[in-house]
């Protein structure tokens, strides 16, 4: 069985275990947190969650564990089951049989040696003789002991402050609960993929709920589970805490917990991105065989690595354009007039400039007059009265298709013959799939077919969609593992959207189209890093539209580092000595990557916040791991000081370490580990709006 393309296995390796009938079940102790469920009289409930060598718990004991519906009946640790077994190898998993003997329930509970953090999952199967529907799942179902009026509430990946009940939605992969009074809290990491995750705190004073929506929600969680068939939920993880600074909880445990254990694609290539071109802004779809030509000539002077021809080399599927002539087009066909001779000997040429090619295809859109359509219209989304429709805008030109049908292997098959025949390394994957970045309409989502293969109705179609997508994205990676997939944003669904459930299985996501000129749009990109890292891989954040031909430039480069550095624009624009000057920053970051490994973590820096206008804003980027150093990035945004003092933790306290400016390598100080997390070095920028980035190496 998988889910979203991931194997799970840790059933069946648990067959050789013998089951012990259940009492009090220490479900995760690895000498940082201590986790029990009680499993006494027929029931599930929490015993105890706590960090080790503390008396103070985060959970009461009354807690029920986890919640379900079945065809509208709740289902959850306040039941009673006629049967609780429990077995244990690299995980414990708690197995349950409901008295109405329809469902069997597992639980998996996994830690791990070295963060305290518990990761936990459900997995539901019908055991009886008619079909099931399953609805708003809780994985975590937990009663706090931190109370609702001295508590805190981080949400949005993590950032901003919320009072009170708090019902979260697609943009809380991570939600932390801290109680200022006592310095403490949890840390609550949703892996429901999109907009299916639900995590909400204190909605009844009391309680922490974390799974998918609701059935009262506009994007309502659905599966049909037919006899014998099971389903295994996205992972919810829990990290307790102590502590006035919550945000060191995210900075370590979580960031140390996604880059080791999660599984995010970008933490499984060998070699992360580290400078990009996208071909989009400023020429949009009017692109050529002369132009690309150019383009890469000057991109490799820049010391661009990576060069994604966006959209504009195909006929239809997917142009704005497309559907108004009224012809019948092959999908994907390449349009002759802009590319007589094909985009081998563009991807040829890009190949023999020493960098990467990549291509944008959209997934899921094609124009209402293509080949596909013509022949396959049950490939398509429907709309509630059941007739074709587009998820993305709404409007009559295009159509959408249908990710719950036999379309994700014929999209699957086009991309790998554009991944084999031209030998493609980056793929951009675009466009709404469930739902759209730009239609506000709850109603215009998801597919409503009925007869479609993978989905049974509309509520069940947003799971599917997105499962199969993802299993797509996997399926891409085992015929081409070096293949770098950006599933944007429009994909995603929502503006901006990135999260867990995309991170498994996508490098990267096209994060937002940013159009400003520098400073506004440099600032506007560290907001977005800001915001989403370090709850997020920063190196998966794809930030798009800053150009390398307008003004401050390389305040736009070095506000990008601070994420995936991807820029746009014409690099024929740029002298001679412009070139020069990005080839020399982009070869000092590739140092810094080969040094440090820098690409693999994000920090903030102290005492700097969220980037705004008139303050000073920054990011580290060291190794925690090897604590050799790294990147760090200083910014003034229009602040009335010019000089500020900069600290950097997670170094070796004893340590010495040099601070060098920029990519001339001048040391500006020596100092220890300890005394950088103390002390710190002033930086200085003259410039209103400005920048510079140091290297923190160990002697």
């Amino acid at each position: 069985m998988k889910l979203y393309g991931r194997t799970i296995l840790l059933i069946l390796s648990l067959l050789s275990v013998s089951p012990i009938r259940a009492g009090i079940v220490r479900v995760a102790d690895n000498g940082l947190v201590v986790r029990s469920v009680d499993c006494s009289d027929g029931q599930l409930h929490s015993a105890s969650y706590r960090l080790a060598g503390c008396e103070d718990g985060f959970t009461e004991e009354t807690s029920r564990e986890f919640s379900f519906l079945a065809d509208g009946k709740l289902y959850s640790g306040d039941s009673r089951w006629k049967e609780i077994e429990v077995s244990t190898d690299s995980c414990t998993v708690i197995s349950l049989t409901s008295e109405d003997g329809r469902l069997k329930v597992e639980l998996i509970y996994t830690s791990y040696p070295d963060i305290p953090l518990v990761r936990k999952e459900i997995r539901i199967t019908n055991a009886g003789s008619d079909d099931v529907r399953i609805e708003g799942v809780n994985v975590e179902d937990l009663e706090l002991t931190l109370d609702c009026t001295h508590s805190q509430i981080y949400r949005s990946y993590g950032r901003f402050q919320a009072l009170g009940p708090y019902r979260g939605d697609w943009d809380d992969p991570l939600v932390v609960v801290h109680h200022a009074r006592n310095q403490r809290g949890l840390a609550i990491g949703n892996e429901t993929i999109g907009i299916l995750k639900r995590t909400s705190v204190f909605e009844d004073g009391r309680s922490l709920m974390a799974g998918t929506t609701m059935p009262d929600q506009d994007y309502p969680f659905r599966r049909w589970l037919v006899p014998g068939q099971s389903w295994t939920s996205a992972p919810v993880f829990t990290a307790p805490y102590e502590g006035r600074d919550y945000q060191r909880v995210v900075s370590t445990t979580v960031q140390d917990y996604i880059r080791k254990y999660m599984g995010v694609r970008v933490e499984q290539i060998a070699h992360k991105p580290l400078f990009v071109y996208n071909s989009w802004v400023p020429f949009y779809r009017d692109i050529n065989e002369t132009l690309l030509f150019e383009l890469a000539d000057a991109a490799a002077q820049c010391g661009i690595e990576e060069f994604i021809i966006d959209d504009g080399w195909q006929n239809g599927s997917g142009s704005s354009t497309a559907g108004n002539s009224g012809e019948v087009k092959m999908d994907w066909e390449i349009d002759t007039e802009k590319f007589p001779n094909g985009l081998k000997p563009i991807f040829d040429h890009i190949k023999n400039l020493g960098m990467k090619p990549g291509i944008w295809l959209s997934v899921g859109r094609l124009d209402r007059n293509s080949e596909t359509v013509q022949n396959h219209p049950e490939w398509t989304v429907r709309d509630a009265s059941g007739r074709i429709t587009d998820l993305h805008t709404g409007s009559g030109g295009n159509v959408t298709a249908c990710m719950g049908t036999e379309w994700c292997d014929y999209i699957k098959d086009i991309i790998l013959h554009n991944v084999k025949a031209y030998g493609i390394q980056y793929v951009k994957l675009d466009l709404a799939i469930v739902t759209s970045a730009y239609v506000y309409d709850s109603d215009h989502t998801g597919c409503y077919a009925t007869d479609h293969k993978y989905h049974r109705d509309h509520e069940e179609s947003y799971d599917v969609i997105y499962e199969k997508c993802m299993k797509m994205f996997d399926d891409l990676h085992e015929e081409a593992p070096d293949l770098f997939i950006d599933c944007t944003f429009e994909t995603a669904g929502k503006l901006q959207l990135m999260d867990y459930g995309i991170a498994k299985h996508a490098e990267g996501n096209w994060l937002a189209n940013v159009e400003e000129e520098s400073p506004a749009g440099a600032l506007r990109v560290r907001e977005l890093g800001w915001v989403r890292s370090p709850a997020l891989p920063a190196t998966s954040l794809v930030i798009g539209n800053l150009r390398l031909d307008q003004h401050l430039h390389l305040l736009a480069y070095k506000s990008l580092t601070g994420t995936l550095p991807i820029m746009l624009g014409d690099p024929r624009k740029l002298s001679r000595e412009e070139r020069a000057e990005f080839r020399a920053w982009s070869s000092w970051v590739k140092g810094l990557e080969k040094r440090h490994g820098i690409m693999s973590f994000r920090q903030d820096l102290p005492g700097f916040g969220m980037p705004r206008v008139g303050g000073w804003d920054g990011f580290c980027r060291i190794n925690t791991e090897t604590r050799s150093g790294g990147l760090v990035g200083v910014f003034r945004e229009g602040a009335v000081e010019t000089t500020r003092v900069v600290t950097v933790r997670d170094l070796d306290p004893k340590a010495r370490y040099s601070v060098k400016q920029g990519s001339d390598g001048r040391e500006i100080a020596r100092m220890t580990g300890s005394e950088l997390a103390k002390k710190g070095f002033s930086v200085t920028l003259e410039e209103e709006f400005s920048g510079e980035l140091f290297e923190i190496d160990r002697l």
